[in-house]
């Protein structure tokens, strides 16, 4: 946990960058957006930003537990505007450096490789959580766009914000392996960086640090992350926040932890381990395509879903990565997705529950098969539940940092709505 006199400081020095921004509209923004979408190669959810001088589109994969943004600057980076962090300087403090020095190549300065620079850690969960710890801290132009109050329609989206100083770190390309198609990097939100996205924001314009997600099913369709304040509208006037339940962040990490203290498939309780539930925590990712379990918690859950499924769905061959699947002539479909067991992830207190229907836990993975899209996860991670981003589709998930809770709406499709309803990305 870092103390008030921390960000204090930090609030002091981006100040600068706010007075800037703010300089150049008589708009004070309160409320930002991006537009996310699932890319099916890699199942990662890609956003985009505009970086540097002259502007150019990044494609950027989201990691709700990352502790920064960082970038590949070894491959076509050029910008008239970006400037290295001296060492020493208060850009290194921010961004937690681990080392300062000379760039080690006999090339002439660029991005990412210049003298009397510091660096710090980054990483990439798809490649085997690969950690690269000579990543240049920099700061360059990006730009953003604000969300114009309550407004509907064509007047939702408000002013292009430009952030003239945003930190970020440069890697080299090799780190965005097995990232997306023309992906560049990582965009971090983790909740115990000063350099994640959303707390440089809220610092910079003087909101409270939080951020909602909303991921959409479709890889045609864009879902949303709304960073800063409320409401969250969607069609008809829909504000998914009026929808939220909350849940306390158990951990002070950069990634997002909550506590799971049973689970039910329809009205049965499983007969877990308390102790085995406990262990980790349950983590949050947008790096985790499917929700993992540990072994026993996987083998139990498993076994109540199929008992509860209709004597006429029967099992078949498993397909990979998955290990329970269903032959899906005898499975219908209503408006909250296939008709499947409820699976409740209950949480700190008995009355509040993760809600998982038959969108989130069933998947077509060919014709004529449904999987339980649930893995197993590996014993050595120390993780009894990793909820990946499949089970966080159409449901609104709130990062609120200020207050130290996650809040989630549970499916939208109880609300006849989606991810994609909404006005700011279309």
């Amino acid at each position: 946990m870092y103390s008030s006199s921390y960000y204090l400081f930090h609030f002091c020095f981006l100040f600068i960058i706010s007075s800037t921004c703010l300089a150049q509209t008589n708009f004070h923004p309160k409320t930002f957006f991006l537009a996310v979408k699932q890319d099916p190669s890699t199942l990662q959810y890609i956003t985009q930003i505009q970086q540097r001088t002259p502007l150019v589109p990044v494609k950027l994969a989201v990691h709700v537990g990352g502790e920064n943004l960082w970038v590949d600057c070894e491959t076509g980076f050029k910008s008239s505007t970006y400037k290295p962090a001296r060492c020493n300087s208060r850009q290194c403090n921010l961004a937690r450096s681990t080392s300062c020095g000379d760039c080690k190549t006999k090339n002439k300065a660029r991005p990412g490789c210049n003298n009397n620079a510091c660096y710090n850690t980054v990483s990439n969960p798809a490649l085997n959580n690969t950690f690269y710890s000579g990543a240049e801290i920099a700061e360059d132009v990006l730009t953003i766009q604000s969300i114009n109050g309550s407004n509907m329609g064509p007047e939702s989206r408000g002013p292009v914000v430009t952030i003239p100083k945003f930190i970020f770190s440069c890697s080299p390309s090799f780190l965005t392996q097995k990232l997306g198609a023309d992906v560049k990097g990582m965009i971090g939100f983790g909740q115990q960086s000063s350099v994640s996205f959303v707390t440089q924001l809220a610092l910079a314009f003087k909101f409270s640090r939080q951020f909602a997600i909303c991921l959409s099913s479709s890889p045609q369709e864009n879902g949303i992350i709304f960073i800063g304040h409320r409401p969250y509208l969607f069609a008809f006037g829909f504000d998914a926040s009026q929808d939220l339940f909350y849940t306390p962040i158990i951990r002070a990490s950069p990634e997002y932890y909550i506590q799971v203290s049973s689970i039910r498939v329809n009205a049965k309780t499983l007969p877990l381990n308390n102790t085995l539930l406990s262990l980790g925590g349950t983590r949050i990712s947008t790096a985790v395509p499917y929700t993992e379990l540990e072994p026993s918690i996987y083998d139990m859950v498993s076994k109540a879903f199929i008992s509860e499924m209709p004597e006429n769905v029967k099992t078949v061959s498993p397909v990979a990565p998955f290990k329970t699947c269903f032959n899906s002539s005898f499975i219908g479909i209503s408006r909250l997705g296939y008709n499947a067991p409820g699976i409740y992830f209950v949480l700190h207190n008995p009355n509040v529950f993760w809600t998982i229907t038959g969108a989130n836990s069933l998947l077509l993975v060919k014709q004529g098969v449904f999987c339980l899209a649930f893995v197993e996860g590996k014993k050595e991670t120390g993780q009894a539940i990793v909820i990946g981003s499949y089970q966080m589709q159409n449901n609104l998930v709130e990062f609120d940092l200020a207050r130290r809770r996650i809040g989630f709406t549970n499916s939208l499709f109880f609300r006849q709505t989606m991810c994609s309803d909404q006005f700011y990305t279309s």
